[in-house]
Order: C-alpha cells, then sequence, then structure tokens
C-alpha cells in the first residue's frame, strides 16, 4: 500500500527568521567548528603524548592509552541522558558551560600530580564533550536560514577533520619541546575562548522556540534506518582508521618517517571533502548520503586491491579521507531532517551510537589483526560500509520521499 498524497501542503515551521544576523553567527560557527577542533583534539592527546605521559606519571603506556578508552567509554553512555536532563536549558548557557567546564578539566589534568587525578579530569572533559556534541548542531544551525544549514554542518566538520592531522601533531610537537602539560595548558586556553564568544554572542533563547529544534521530516523509520546505518558505516571506518598507519608500513613498504606526511595528505583531503559536501547537502540530500556511503565503500577496497603498491596506497588513503570527511555532516544532516522527536535528542542517540561504531570498528580491525594479520582489514571494513549501502537504498525504498531541509514534512512523513 503506497502513502496517498496529503489534500494539501502544510505551511512551514513557524520558527524560520534566524535569532541573530549572518555575521554574527558567522562568528559563533567559526568558535563552534574550534570547539569541535579542541574537542577531537584532547580526546586523542593522550596517544600522541604517551612516551611523556607515561614517566612523568610513574604509569605503562598501556595504562595512557586506557585515558583514550575511558574517554570514549563516558561520551558513549552520558550523551543521552545529558540531552534529557538539559533539554529546557538555553543552548547559550549549555555551550558555554561545556567549552568552560572542558577548559577548567583540561588545566586540571595539565597540573594535576598524580595519574588518578589525570583520568578524573579525562573524564569530566568526556562528559562535557558528550553534551556538546548533542547541543552544537540543532543550536549553530538553528543561527543560519534553514536553506544553508546542511553547509553550516559541513563547516562545523571541518573542526574533525583538522584535529586529527593538525592539532594532535601540533600537541604532539608541543609537548616534545616542552612538557606533555603545556599543550593541555595550550587546549584549556583556547577552549576559555569559546567560552567567552558563547557567552557573549549566542542568544538566550529556549530550544524548543529554535529554527532547528525541530526535524522538517520527522519519521521514526527513517530515524530507525539512519540509526543502523550509523553504526556500520563507523564501524566499518574505523576499521581502517585505527590501523592505517600498521597497513601503510606492513603492506604499502612506507616507513613509521613517513607516516606524519601521508596523515597530513589524509586530512587535507578531509577539508576539501567537509566543503565539497557542503556544497550539495542541502539541495541533495538524498544523493549526497548515497554518494557519500558509495566512497567509504570504494576506498578501502582500493586500499586492499591496491595497497602493495606505494602509489596506489597513497591515492585510496587520500580517497578515504575525502569520502570519511563528508560522514559526520551527512548523518548529522539526516537526523536533523527526520528525527520523530527534538533533534536535540535524535543528535544524542546517533552520538551514542557514532561512539558505539568506533568501538566496534576499533574491536573488530583488533580481532582481525590478531588472527590473520592486518591485510584484510579495509576489505571487512568495506564490506561493513557496503551493508550500510543497502540499508539506505533499503530506507529510501520503503520510506516517503525525502526532499530538503527547508521542505515542509509530509502526514505520511509524521504518520511513520
Amino acid at each position: 500500500m503506497t502513502d496517498a498524497p496529503p489534500p494539501s501542503r502544510p505551511s512551514l515551521p513557524a520558527v524560520t527568521v534566524p535569532p541573530v544576523d549572518e555575521r554574527r553567527a558567522t562568528i559563533i560557527l567559526v568558535a563552534m567548528a574550534l570547539s569541535t577542533f579542541l574537542f577531537v583534539t584532547v580526546e586523542s592527546l593522550p596517544s600522541g603524548l604517551l612516551t611523556l605521559m607515561a614517566p612523568d606519571l610513574a604509569r605503562s603506556t598501556s595504562e595512557i592509552g586506557l585515558l583514550v578508552t575511558g574517554y570514549a567509554l563516558v561520551v558513549l553512555v552520558a550523551s543521552v541522558p545529558l540531552a534529557h536532563w538539559t533539554r529546557a536549558v538555553p543552548r547559550r548557557w549549555v555551550l558555554s558551560a561545556c567549552a568552560g567546564l572542558a577548559a577548567v578539566s583540561t588545566l586540571w589534568a595539565a597540573i594535576a600530580p598524580s595519574y588518578e587525578q589525570v583520568l578524573t579530569a579525562r573524564l569530566v572533559t568526556a562528559a562535557a564533550q558528550a553534551l556538546f556534541w548533542v547541543a552544537v548542531v540543532p543550536a549553530t544551525t538553528g543561527l543560519f536560514r534553514p536553506i544553508v544549514r546542511g553547509k553550516v554542518m559541513a563547516r562545523l566538520a571541518i573542526g574533525n577533520s583538522l584535529a586529527p592531522v593538525l592539532g594532535v601533531p601540533a600537541g604532539t610537537w608541543l609537548g616534545e619541546h616542552t612538557s606533555w602539560r603545556w599543550t593541555f595548558l595550550a587546549v584549556a586556553a583556547l577552549s576559555l575562548v569559546v567560552t567567552v564568544v558563547v557567552l557573549m554572542l549566542f542568544p538566550t533563547i529556549p530550544p524548543a522556540s529554535g529554527g532547528a529544534s525541530t526535524a522538517p521530516h520527522p519519521s521514526t523509520r527513517r530515524f530507525g534506518f539512519q540509526m543502523v546505518t550509523t553504526v556500520l558505516v563507523v564501524t566499518g571506518a574505523f576499521g581502517v582508521i585505527t590501523f592505517v598507519t600498521q597497513y601503510l608500513i606492513d603492506v604499502a613498504g612506507f616507513a613509521q618517517a613517513d607516516m606524519p606526511r601521508l596523515l597530513l595528505l589524509q586530512g587535507a583531503a578531509g577539508v576539501v571533502g567537509a566543503v565539497v559536501v557542503g556544497r550539495f547537502i542541502d539541495s541533495r540530500p538524498v544523493g549526497v548520503l548515497v554518494a557519500a556511503t558509495v566512497l567509504l565503500v570504494v576506498a578501502p577496497t582500493s586500499m586492499w586491491a591496491v595497497g602493495e603498491n606505494p602509489v596506489g596506497a597513497v591515492a585510496s588513503l587520500a580517497l578515504f579521507g575525502f569520502a570519511f570527511s563528508t560522514v559526520p555532516p551527512v548523518l548529522s544532516h539526516r537526523v536533523m531532517l527526520v528525527a520523530p522527536r527534538s533533534t536535540t535528542m535524535g543528535m544524542a542517540v546517533s552520538s551514542s551510537l557514532f561512539n558505539l561504531g568506533i568501538a566496534a570498528g576499533s574491536g573488530l580491525g583488533a580481532a582481525l589483526v590478531a588472527a590473520v594479520g592486518v591485510r584484510p582489514v579495509p576489505l571487512v571494513s568495506a564490506g561493513m560500509v557496503l551493508l550500510a549501502l543497502l540499508l539506505v537504498l533499503a530506507e529510501e525504498r520503503f520510506s516517503p520521499p525525502l526532499t530538503g531541509v527547508v521542505a515542509p514534512a509530509t502526514a505520511a512523513d509524521r504518520s511513520s
């Protein structure tokens, strides 16, 4: 039975006029992109500072590695509860509190005398990040006209793309030339700047009054499809991300000294991908999601097929960086289109499942490497993303048509 068209198209949501002027909104967007950059950087910093932090804190490198694992687990379990508890708090106070708490807890980590205090400070930062991720997209995009909100998400994602290839290497370099503590101090100082910008410029409005607080095409069916897609895509991608360095060394024949340049290339391709996807995400939401998923199947498949050739491996790495950078904005954009309840709660569920995918991808890759080596990791990862692609196609086959973010929801969408 097909969905019957509604007798008339309902009007657009009442709130379509942004609450601030475009110049002010753009400054806030830059601050939020910087904050995403800082959160992703500080999450991964212990990985780059292992050999500096371990002797200073009298711990093994594996125990320092737990600073990253514990951080991810907090984001996984805390996103939904924190989003629920703060659902009525104006986003100005939520985002400034997240940035301010991150500044204080990162400062605490920088001056902490013991491993236990560093770990506690990291868990506090992780809680701030968990709430930040679920609030930043609806709050920031709601400052702009509906027709450009997908582009805004892509601009936010540039911070994600730059953090692993600019933030972590820069933090590692600073730690090597001074102390790992100075790196944490620098992140804390920049987080304080973000806090001030949010407090000064972000409007104080209830979350429900924001222009992006509800989805234009709320659909429980589509949202369910999207959450499973998120887990599959991220699981596949992080199988490659976790072991790409080992793959490039063991299979492609590069040296450890080549890794900074290769990862910089991957990150640069990622920035390009985030810019490119921003040009099309608003006008072609379905096509962009399909294209991003296809690319994320092709890139690791290519890495597996031609990975023994250094030139082929580099080309595949660049394609993978380009493809993966499109994933966060595309997945977030789909949540903002179809979340059946508030977009904040939709982003909370999506954030938790994204982190579940990170853990699953790393675990799957580790199991493969332990059992058969690193060579098949890209192929298995591509298989996971292929399943996600089939799910995306099934979603389009069994759901009412989905147009851009500015189009109103149909009656069929609201009832699904």
